[in-house]
């Protein structure tokens, strides 16, 4: 049954996108219609990667845009940044910034939310520094400095998929974020989290060149964050940590890469605190936007490293060989989890918020956090964050018995993983994957899939498998399925998003599928 294949079907998965590259720097030679692939151990492992591939299938029914941020986020950031149907080349420093505009949309009619990081007190220089968000520093002082980069991304129901390149200084960002309760939050990280992530890995070299002590972070009011680097824990950083000068050369460092799971705590607490003083201005208008929230998956893979910061159960799952054993056993892959999954039924989750809320006997209830979600960390989702948000709601909606709020974190879990010649691939998903396939079968499946397809599209290639276990549980054809309108099909799978990046860099292709 998983061996079937209806790519030529007339189901939902219709387009898809690609380029293919035969130089290091990065020039588009025209579309491709698929990617050439390699099988695992005979890949050079020169660099970050050598092909991408996307795929979204939607469930949910949900609005086409939302008036957030007074609408800038749907009718400008949005149809700037998404490309559904083929990579977009876009300059990696627009002469305006996104944040730039959002800020300024929303400073002159809110003036409790300003879209930029929060200013030091304790430094004069800290304090001229951020008089005027985002003036300085420039893109330029980025260590993911490029001339341009390839941009891809859209909806899927609740999903949203972002994938930013650059060939040219050999990195690659991928996120999804899937949203629940509405698609606003989803909306809202996909318009900025990206451009404030690269602001704070500008500010990350920024303070490198001026020698200054690192800015405490004020939105770390939850206690220190938890990083793993290779299986070591660390504490947040918390006194900056001098980088190399050659940023290829500091790659490999322990204080450089702290040094970015950091900016990209910093970037998600930032967002975070925006998005939640933008619900508190809009909620008389839009009182449901209280209990709308997202889920967070953000990888960057640059040079030989791998960094993963998630909120919630979507999963980044590596495939790499083992190296078999005494009694002779040829290599075989295996799947190795690189996030948490953030849900009541994790014991740890589910043991960490009955201690932190000692005062309410039911924190937890039906198993979900206050009868309302599964989930134990979102992006959003401010009424089991805040009193004055759950107060916004009516009736069975508000959270009886709030009593020592916020039940929901937004603590990440962050982890860097340093790439091996044994590392084969990475998938990265949404839970609706992984509600039918475990990390073991979806491994198998890509594997399987692109040692027969070398030339295939293997993210696309998981959501179509998807598909059909669930027509099969539900006792439906795929067509039968795929006909059930959305909204109604949420019944038999959630919206999905996957996609699957091969490692290594001898031959560089992206591709990518989605549906809306």
């Amino acid at each position: 049954m998983l061996g079937e294949d209806f790519s030529t079907s007339e189901g939902e998965i219709k387009v898809s996108f690609g380029y293919q590259c035969n130089s290091h720097q990065g020039i588009p030679c025209g579309a491709a219609n698929g990617c050439e692939i390699r099988s695992g151990k005979e890949m050079p492992r020169n660099g970050s990667f050598s092909c991408l591939s996307g795929a979204a299938l939607s469930a949910n029914a949900t609005l086409a845009n939302t008036n957030i941020c007074n609408g800038l986020i749907g009718a400008e950031i949005l149809p700037s940044l998404d490309s559904p149907n083929s990579f977009r080349r876009v300059p990696s420093s627009p002469s305006i910034s996104r944040l730039d505009i959002l800020s300024s949309s929303l400073q002159s009619s809110m003036s409790n939310l300003s879209c930029s990081p929060p200013s030091p007190v304790y430094s004069p220089e800290f304090d001229s520094y951020f008089l005027k968000p985002f003036s300085a520093p420039s893109r330029s002082d980025s260590f993911l400095n490029a001339m341009d980069v390839q941009v891809a991304g859209g909806a899927a129901g609740e999903d949203r998929v972002q994938a930013v390149c650059s060939e040219e200084n050999e990195w690659l960002f991928c996120a999804i974020y899937d949203g629940f309760n509405g698609r606003d939050a989803a909306d809202f990280l996909a318009g900025t989290l990206y451009e404030t992530i690269m602001f704070y890995f500008n500010l990350l070299d920024w303070e490198s060149k001026q020698n200054f002590p690192r800015a405490p972070n004020v939105l770390d009011a939850n206690g220190p964050f938890e990083y793993f680097l290779d299986d070591k824990k660390y504490a947040s950083v918390e006194s900056f940590m001098k980088i190399s000068a050659d940023p290829k050369m500091g790659v490999s460092s322990d204080s450089f890469r702290r040094g970015v799971l950091d900016s990209l705590q910093r970037a998600l607490s930032q967002a975070e605190t925006d998005f939640l003083n933008m619900v508190e201005q809009e909620m008389e208008d839009r009182p449901d936007l209280v209990s709308v929230g997202s889920c967070v998956l953000v990888t960057l893979l640059y040079g030989k490293n791998l960094y993963t910061l998630n909120l919630g159960d979507s999963r980044a799952v590596l495939a790499t060989y083992d190296e078999g054993n005494d009694m002779g056993q040829s290599e075989r892959l295996k799947a190795i989890q690189l996030t948490d999954s953030h849900t009541v039924d994790n014991e740890v989750e589910r043991t960490r918020l009955l201690l932190e809320h000692p005062d309410d006997s039911m924190p937890v209830v039906a198993g979900k956090v206050k009868g309302k979600l599964k989930v134990t960390r979102a992006f959003g989702v401010g009424y089991l964050k805040k009193e004055k948000l759950n107060d916004a709601l009516m009736g069975i909606l508000r959270v009886r018995n709030l009593i020592s709020p916020p039940y929901i974190s937004t603590e990440p879990s962050l982890n860097v993983h340093t790439i091996s010649k044994s590392d084969h691939f990475v998938i990265v998903g949404s839970d609706g994957l992984f509600d039918f396939f475990s990390n073991e079968e979806a491994v198998k499946l890509v594997d399987s899939y692109i040692s027969n397809n070398p030339s295939g599209d293997p993210a696309k290639f998981l959501v179509e498998q998807l598909v059909i276990k669930a027509a099969h549980s539900a006792g439906f054809t795929k067509e039968e399925l795929m006909n059930i309108p959305a909204g109604r099909r949420r019944k038999y799978h959630d919206d999905v998003t996957v996609i699957v990046i091969i490692l290594g860099t001898n031959h560089r292709t992206s591709k990518a599928s989605t549906c809306v």
